[in-house]
């Protein structure tokens, strides 16, 4: 008899008297009787780590591999019994190598395979237990990255850091702001107006120190023209006070953090975008990078976002307000995170709930394909396509085209000859507030506002902008008519209505004093 035995080393066949299978046991744990009743017939070491891991898979999945095959036919002598542990494998060898072999895998070779592994350092020479305890952690670690297909570039750990410490950088850079241009404005208060951006404003203070300078100092790398004649000609009448060298030195130092943070944060977000673009790509297409991260953050992970239904992801965010209105059964929120999403912000209120509702529903089926999908493409088709056809249903319920994700594919056809999606630059990433505000987006025509007004001249600006308000006028006026005019229709229904229940009240008291005469003159004639 003959007994297949599998270890982290290599194959083991071991060679054993028939009686075996039928003996206790209590005798086969000692280890002189292990010894003397089991001799190692034929080994077969495996050459690498490599080799292990497949030759471990191919255990597992039942079936036999050519180095298990060579073993088995070089020790074939006549009609031998073959034990085997796994009735898969069994079966398996059963139907490959069928001549020479009659194999048992049933539930009998339990407590031989157990004192078998007891001892296996004493059977097999040169093996001892130290040995066999590294092998197997090697083998089990190389088989668990196998299963997990493991991947540095996937791992989603590092977008919910990213994530979170955007989020902070924020935050500190609008407090650095906030005491700049307060502590500078006591020396330059007119400063504050002038120049709005924080990093343009601590430049500002860099390049030209106390507001004395400012005549002297060229600040065309700093700000535009316009912007810097105003500020010259706003230090020249500034009502500020005097500060001291080590005033300006402190509020410089200060100044330096916030410029050094803004340049920080600009890399992290390119970081996070290129995180983003190779873990998530079509929620990122669909959703933008700062929604979909903030997505996955909440989540926990992109396994967990995945296994969510869309009804949880459209209020992912907004649990307090969940839970708050289920309590005094209220209505409970539309929307959550994807709030912040730029398709979102380019619908008005009264659609914001529908495309919520519709976004959500093809940000789960781009969030499993990322998840889940093995040989994933490697441009983002599925959320191009999924951006398309919401931008197709906002454009339906808005009544204005607003078809940028499906011009963009169309283009890429014709480019590639396939879908692919190479940048982001048809997704509005101004919509995507770090602080979790929205942006809302002004469209003129179907196209974005911030592209056209670049083009244009200030007086096309403002005569495009007219006619947008007198749009929005004409529309809010048709709106109001046509509430009116159901408004009257609701009236002359009810007057009608009333109309009705008068006449049929007459009809009902007629007829009650036709009843009472004939009761009154059947009484007169009893009475007779």
């Amino acid at each position: 008899m003959l007994i297949l035995t599998e270890t982290p080393a290599g194959y083991a066949l071991l060679k054993a008297k028939s009686k075996v299978l039928k003996e206790g046991s209590d005798d086969l744990l000692k280890a002189s009787s292990i010894t003397s009743t089991f001799k190692v017939k034929a080994f077969s070491k495996f050459e690498s780590a490599a080799d292990a891991l497949e030759e471990t898979q191919a255990i597992i999945e039942g079936r036999v591999s050519g180095k298990l095959a060579n073993m088995l036919d070089g020790a074939k002598d006549g009609k031998d019994t073959l034990v085997v542990a796994d009735p898969k494998l069994g079966s398996a060898i059963s139907k490959t190598v069928s001549d020479g072999f009659k194999v048992v895998s049933d539930s009998s070779t339990a407590d031989m395979y157990r004192a078998i592994r007891e001892h296996l350092s004493s059977l097999i020479p040169g093996l001892s237990d130290s040995d066999m305890s590294t092998m197997s952690l090697g083998l089990a670690h190389s088989l668990g990255r196998y299963k997990l297909k493991f991947s540095a570039d996937k791992v989603d750990t590092m977008i919910i850091q990213a994530i979170a410490l955007l989020d902070d950088i924020d935050k500190e850079l609008n407090t650095y702001a906030m005491r700049i241009k307060e502590w500078y404005g006591w020396h330059f208060p007119e400063m504050t107006k002038i120049v709005q951006d924080s990093v343009a404003y601590a430049k500002v203070i860099k390049t030209m120190g106390v507001r004395t300078n400012a005549s002297e100092t060229d600040l065309s790398e700093v700000l535009p023209e316009d912007i810097e004649a105003a500020l010259k000609a706003a230090a020249e009448i500034s009502m500020g006070t005097e500060i001291t060298d080590a005033d300006l030195e402190n509020i410089s130092s200060l100044a330096d953090q916030i410029i050094e943070f803004s340049e920080y944060r600009e890399q992290l977000y390119s970081y996070l975008i290129s995180r983003m673009n190779a873990i998530a790509p079509n929620l990122s297409t669909l959703m933008g990078e700062l929604v979909g991260a903030r997505l996955i953050a909440h989540a926990g992970s992109l396994m967990s976002l995945a296994k969510a239904p869309a009804s949880t992801i459209q209020i992912l965010g907004a649990e307090k307000a969940l839970f708050r209105a289920l309590k005094t059964k209220r209505d409970t929120p539309k929307y959550g995170l994807v709030y912040n999403s730029s398709i979102i912000g380019q619908a008005s209120g009264r659609n914001k709930g529908k495309i919520a509702r519709v976004l959500s529903a093809k940000a789960a089926v781009s969030i499993r394909y990322d998840a889940l999908a093995e040989d994933r493409e490697e441009y983002a088709t599925i959320g191009l396509e999924s951006r398309a056809k919401v931008e197709a249903r906002l454009s339906q319920l808005e009544g204005r085209d607003i078809g940028v994700a499906k011009q963009t594919l169309k283009e890429m056809q014709k480019q590639t000859g396939k879908t692919s999606f190479v940048d982001n630059s048809t997704y509005n990433t101004d919509a995507d507030a770090a602080n979790g505000d929205v942006t809302m987006d002004t469209t003129i025509d179907g196209c974005e506002a911030g592209s056209v007004s670049s083009k244009l001249s200030k007086e096309e600006r403002k005569r495009l902008k007219k006619e947008a308000k007198a749009a929005r006028k004409a529309a809010k006026a048709d709106r109001k008519r046509k509430r009116t005019d159901d408004e009257d229709d609701e009236e002359e229904a009810e007057e009608n209505s009333k109309d009705k229940e008068k006449k049929s009240e007459e009809k009902l008291s007629s007829k009650e004093l036709k009843k009472l005469k004939k009761e009154e003159k059947k009484r007169r004639k009893s009475e007779n």
